[in-house]
């Protein structure tokens, strides 16, 4: 279908605000998927379309926190094993299952993942004490516990990916010994590879508009890189409440949806 100037820069829009919002937090498929499903496009014409134009602004977002990554290929090599794993479940998935199968589960999730943020400072602080008592050292890569999570994560990611980020932070901020700007750094590489594995799926078996896919790509690109900007300025407390306040609109959203 065509879309008016109009709608095309509502998508445009949507995109930039999205890559953005994705660089710093996550969630900003809540951004671009309603715009998508306001200009007529199908739900799942939408998601896949959605998924498709967010690639490159994964990516931008990933390059601008570039030196934050420094240090951290071995961890993210093992790790992006399980997103590329759960990203091409999640795209199956959504193509197989009906559209309201993550409804119900989805803003538990999101919830969870964000007392999880919430709590992350003091539930660190326990588990260094508990290393210092016991004499073990906190493995660089999370162990099988964060694999096997964010693998999961990863599957929920390649079906929809609204809020992915939020419960990919919120894993890591748990379960490893780092500091917050660097866990988010990895985060957009991991999203990056969820988008990009189930966006090469839905080419050979999904419908999409390649208009609203390009604009958001544009936009998402140029998004990535303000995100990235803005994201690393922000200190670990002001990140852990910017999350917070995403991730609580994001439960709305997906409630009143």
């Amino acid at each position: 279908m065509a879309l008016s100037i109009w709608e095309m820069l509502a998508v445009f829009a949507a995109g930039l605000g999205a890559g953005t919002i994705n660089t710093i937090v996550g969630s900003g498929t809540l951004i671009t998927f309603p715009v998508l499903l306001a200009t007529g496009l199908p739900p799942v014409t939408a998601t896949v379309s959605n998924a498709l134009g967010l690639i490159p602004g994964s990516i931008s977002g990933a390059i601008g926190y570039r030196k934050e990554l420094a240090g951290q290929r071995r961890r993210i090599l093992k790790l992006g094993v399980g997103a590329l794993i759960g990203g091409l479940t999640g795209a199956t998935l959504l193509l197989s299952l009906p559209s309201t199968a993550f409804e119900t589960i989805v803003p538990v999730l999101v919830a969870l993942a964000l007392v999880l943020v919430i709590l992350q400072p003091r539930i660190s602080k326990a588990v260094q004490r508990r290393r210092e008592h016991t004499g073990t050292v906190a493995r660089a890569d999370g162990g099988p516990l964060l694999f096997t999570g964010l693998m999961l994560a990863s599957v929920y990611g390649g079906y929809f990916t609204a809020a992915q980020g939020i419960i990919y932070l919120s894993l890591m901020g748990m379960l490893l010994d780092d500091t917050m700007q660097r866990l988010n750094a990895v985060k957009n590489v991991l999203a990056a590879i969820v988008n990009s594995i189930a966006a090469l799926f839905f080419l050979f078996v999904a419908d999409f508009d390649w208009t609203a896919v390009v604009l958001i790509a544009v936009g998402s690109s140029i998004g990535g890189q303000i995100g990235a900007k803005v994201g690393r300025r922000l200190s670990p407390r002001l990140l852990r409440g910017l999350i917070v306040v995403v991730g609580t609109a994001a439960i709305v959203q997906l409630l009143l949806r």
